[in-house]
């Protein structure tokens, strides 16, 4: 896996070529102390990943991000944690490092971005191969990002710019987008059957005209997805 470093402090750099030279299979082609120069770079250079700080003179990280058309995975390190919500809204990010950053977090973001890799390369197997390898889901809550097992949300509700999952043991409020989320979800499993509902399909327990009942809840579904959810049903 190639990358590069992007940070406008020397010693950061050196630190990050340090920790990257500790993993076997990554290569640091080249380092920069700035975006301009590492645009240059890239518009004649592939590379799989990038060490991206966010903080820095004239044209910040989130800028970099912005000019990129199909951005490779992005590692941030700063010394700013306040930015971890925002860096949620980039599916290129995979993860946040906080400086000063320690040997066992940067293996666990190599994990990620390894993790992110191999994903990416299984985007043409099969709904049911991919529900398999894609079975949890990581949401952002106050800055922490917590596993769910995809099998266990039973219900997914839209709320203006937050989302509400609702799973067997808890529920989670995220800031996200329903259409955001709808593109995680395995397609064997979760069905979107309102303009703000998606259900699991699996945990349908009665169906009434267009509603359905899940758990307690009853949600409606609309006239245009109802076709879709009853050629999913098993029906005898």
């Amino acid at each position: 896996m190639n990358c590069i470093i992007i940070d406008d402090e020397k010693t950061a750099r050196a630190i990050i070529n340090r920790l990257c030279s500790t993993k076997e299979g990554l290569t640091v082609l080249n380092e920069f102390p700035n975006a301009i120069e590492a645009i240059k770079f890239l518009n004649q250079h592939q590379v799989d990943l990038i060490f991206l700080d966010i903080h820095m003179p004239s044209f910040n990280g989130f800028d970099f991000i912005q000019t990129l058309k199909n951005p490779p995975r992005i590692i941030l390190t700063t010394s700013d944690p306040n930015f971890a919500i925002a860096a949620f809204e980039y599916e290129c990010i995979v993860d946040y490092l906080i400086k000063p950053i320690l040997p066992p977090r940067f293996e666990k973001a190599i994990r990620k971005a390894t993790s992110s890799a191999i994903k990416q390369s299984t985007s043409g197997i099969s709904d049911s191969q991919k529900s398999t390898i894609e079975d949890e889901l990581y949401v952002n809550i106050d800055r922490r990002l917590i596993k769910i097992d995809m099998t266990s949300i039973y219900l997914i509700e839209a709320k203006g710019d937050y989302i509400l999952i609702k799973t067997d043991n808890d529920n989670y409020i995220v800031h996200s987008t329903l259409k955001k989320v709808e593109e995680k979800l395995p397609p064997s499993l979760f069905l979107k059957v309102h303009r703000s509902y998606i259900i699991n399909i699996k945990q349908i327990i009665d169906i009434e005209d267009n509603s359905v009942l899940i758990k307690k809840d009853v949600i409606p579904v609309s006239r245009s997805n109802k076709p879709e959810l009853m050629r999913r049903l098993n029906l005898l």
